[in-house]
């Protein structure tokens, strides 16, 4: 369950998708790199933009914004790729900029509200509000394909 992932205490790091912001947990982030053009995968998801090679490993490209319903991204070199880390998995995420990191506790993130749609609650753990904008927190559990879908293992 989404709301499993809230700690009292939390460092979160917040990137733009097209208007939107998002945030993820830091510690499921490995690094920050730009953009890179991946290499297309046949038959593989609209959201799958391709794989890259990272440091001899072949990873995974999620274009999020396609994988959340916003539309599919034009990269250009302004675009970078967190590359995350959820479990024994690795994959970049494409995304058209980091902001900043956050520090909140759970009275700071706001439940999502029931919107009638099955598949967005599933990404969404809540939503910070902040001065004059809204972040909303994800979980990368369900963004990421399922488990075998050409995805990196971690050694």
């Amino acid at each position: 369950m989404a709301n499993d992932i809230l700690h009292s205490d939390r460092e979160l790091i917040s990137f733009l998708v097209g208007d939107q912001e998002f945030c993820v947990d830091i510690e499921a982030v490995v690094e920050i790199r730009g953009w890179s053009p991946a290499t297309p995968m046949p038959h593989s998801a609209p959201y799958m933009r391709g794989v890259i090679n990272l440091r001899g490993a072949i990873m995974p490209i999620i274009d999020l914004g396609a994988r959340l319903g916003l539309g599919a991204a034009e990269p250009t070199a302004r675009h970078v790729i967190i590359v995350a880390q959820v479990a024994d998995r690795k994959v970049g995420l494409l995304v058209d900029a980091v902001c900043e990191t956050l520090d909140v506790g759970d009275e700071a993130v706001h439940p999502a509200p029931d919107m009638g749609d099955a598949e967005s609650p599933r990404f969404i753990v809540g939503f910070i509000p902040m001065q004059d904008r809204m972040i909303t927190l994800l979980d990368l559990n369900p963004i990421l394909p399922p488990s075998g879908a050409a995805i990196v293992h971690a050694a």
